[in-house]
C-alpha cells in the first residue's frame, strides 16, 4: 500500500467499477477520498448507469468537501466534480488525484499535484501483484465505450 492519499473523479471512478476493479483503490492507497460533486455525479446524476450501484455500495470511500476558495478559480476551466477532486487535492497532506480528462490533469500538473489514471491505476496493480495483466480491462473498456489512447 502506498502512504498517500487518492482524491477520486467520476470517470476513473466509473472506469474501474465497469472492470470491477474498484477495491483497487484501497488495496494501493491508504485514503480513498470523494468530493461531494463526484459522489452526485456517480450515484445521483448517474443512478441507473454502469458503476453507479457499485460506487454507492462502497464503504470505504470517504466523501469530503474541498475549501470554498480553493474551488472557486478551477470552476471556470474543468467540470465541477474535477474542480473538487484537485481542490480536495490541493488541500489534503501526501495526495494523488485519480483523473482522465486531459485538461484536468494538466492543471493538476501545472498545479503540482501527483496525478494519476485508470491505466495508472491498472499498472500500479500489476506492479503489486494485484492483478496479473491489463490487457483484458483495457478491452473491457473499450467494449463499455471508455476511450483509451493506443500507446505508441
Amino acid at each position: 500500500m502506498i502512504n498517500q492519499i487518492i482524491i477520486a473523479d467520476s470517470s476513473p471512478l466509473i472506469s474501474l467499477a465497469i472492470i470491477e476493479q474498484l477495491e483497487l483503490l484501497p488495496r494501493l492507497y491508504q485514503r480513498v477520498l470523494l468530493p461531494p460533486a463526484v459522489w452526485n455525479e456517480v450515484t445521483v446524476q448517474g443512478l441507473g448507469l454502469p458503476g453507479a450501484e457499485a460506487v454507492s455500495q462502497v464503504k470505504w470511500l470517504e466523501i469530503e468537501a474541498p475549501l470554498p476558495m480553493l474551488l472557486e478559480p478551477l470552476l471556470i476551466l474543468v467540470d465541477h466534480g474535477e474542480a473538487e477532486a484537485i481542490a480536495l487535492a490541493k488541500s489534503t497532506p501526501n495526495p494523488i488525484v485519480l483523473l482522465d480528462d486531459a485538461q484536468a490533469r494538466r492543471i493538476a500538473e501545472r498545479l503540482g499535484i501527483p496525478r494519476i489514471g485508470t491505466l495508472g491505476i491498472l499498472r500500479r496493480a500489476k506492479k503489486a501483484g494485484l492483478i496479473a495483466e491489463m490487457k483484458g480491462y483495457i478491452e473491457q473498456l473499450r467494449n463499455n465505450g471508455i476511450y483509451i489512447r493506443s500507446s505508441k
